[in-house]
């Protein structure tokens, strides 16, 4: 039987670089249709900016994935550390939650068995999807296609419907999850 190889992702950890990244559910569920998830992945997001030192330009929070536009400030960093950082409280907090309220059914469904051990998975294996951002003229673009996943999809007509996206932040509007920040400041 003729295996497929496992797609690796490739990060350039360049400074002066934002990192447009998408990452998925596991097996691509909807594990993120309902407010409690998202609230994890907003609480994420926020700590990440704050133990990380990044800027957060734009985000959505799809059903099964997450596209985030970031930008890290400091000139060392590891796009490894940012991404687990964003990924790793979501899963843990699913987790514990599944645990406390007793969902063996979902507990199971998100467990994954290696010859060695067992693994609970809330996201796909990898790194996901990530971008290099260097010219600044890209970013408008970038922002866009991110806010108008939903709109794509059919979940709503305009990209300010959607609720877990930057969108209302960049139209101005106070009832937002989660602030973003400037572009290139």
């Amino acid at each position: 039987m003729k295996t497929r190889p496992r797609k690796t992702r490739v990060a350039w950890n360049e400074p002066g670089h934002a990192h447009f990244v998408t990452f998925s559910c596991f097996q691509r569920l909807p594990l993120l249709t309902r407010e409690r998830t998202r609230r994890w992945v907003i609480a994420a997001l926020e700590d990440t900016r704050r133990k990380l030192d990044v800027s957060l330009w734009a985000y959505v929070i799809m059903p099964e994935h997450v596209h985030v536009l970031l930008y890290p400030r400091q000139g060392n960093y590891e796009m490894r550390t940012i991404l687990v950082a964003l990924k790793r409280p979501v899963a843990d907090a699913a987790k514990r939650h599944l645990e406390q309220t007793g969902n063996t059914a979902w507990l199971k469904r998100l467990r994954v068995r290696y010859p060695s051990r067992e693994v609970f998975r809330f996201w796909q294996p990898g790194g996901g999807f990530d971008r290099n951002i260097f010219r600044e003229k890209n970013v408008p673009s970038v922002i866009e296609y991110i806010h108008d996943n939903p709109v794509r999809r059919g979940l709503v007509k305009n990209p300010t419907d959607w609720e877990w996206s930057s969108a209302r932040f960049w139209d101005g509007r106070s009832n937002i999850p989660i602030r973003m920040d400037e572009p290139f400041v």
